[in-house]
């Protein structure tokens, strides 16, 4: 553990702080509630990717406190998670701003599914460092929800109607977001949080 308790921290900051840097909130242009009201798309884009961000937060600290190595790959793919994760901000303000037009939408979509496809991957890679000398690590990796739900066929199958709703219902992209991130917060390995 570090001084700001994160385990290392995988985004380069040490508390809750950062995420405001992280994300764009439009904050009103008058002292009411009628002009923050006003910015309710931005509001609900915020707070999905804020969750998002959680998420991400509490399932990558899981999986890097169960590996017993950090390879090179592991480095890199890891990186390449970050990097996804990095773009949150811009698709996040554009898919707040225009919530119910089809290309920002879209934009926000690809980066969520950017990041899933990264954090399928490196979960993976995890998994398969620790796979011979560590068995019952790699194990616990493939078992986690956040995985097996990227993983899976039916998940694909529902993103692609997804993609193809966005052209009727733009707002779809982050209801997907959202339903999928409730998924991940409360299907979580029974022992992630007795792990410090």
């Amino acid at each position: 553990m570090d001084e700001q308790g994160t385990g290392g921290g995988f985004h380069g900051c040490g508390d809750r702080d950062c995420i405001d840097h992280l994300l764009e909130f439009k904050t009103p242009e008058e002292p009411t509630f009628t002009a923050l009201m006003a910015n309710w798309s931005y509001l609900v884009a915020y707070l999905i990717s804020f969750l998002f961000i959680g998420v991400a937060w509490y399932n990558h600290h899981y999986m890097f406190s169960l590996t017993k190595r950090v390879t090179k790959k592991i480095y890199w793919v890891n990186n390449l998670w970050i990097l996804t994760m990095s773009i949150l901000p811009v698709s996040t303000a554009w898919a707040g701003r225009f919530i119910n037009d089809v290309q920002p939408e879209l934009f926000y979509f690809f980066i969520f599914t950017l990041w899933a496809l990264a954090y399928a991957a490196l979960s993976y890679t995890v998994m398969r460092t620790n796979r011979k000398d560590h068995p019952e690590i790699a194990e616990k990796i493939r078992k986690m929800p956040a995985y097996r739900l990227h993983a899976n066929v039916w998940f694909w199958l529902i993103w692609a109607g997804v993609i193809a709703l966005i052209f009727y219902w733009p707002p779809i992209s982050l209801v997907f977001t959202l339903a999928e991130l409730v998924l991940m917060a409360v299907l979580t390995p029974a022992d992630s949080d007795k792990l410090f």
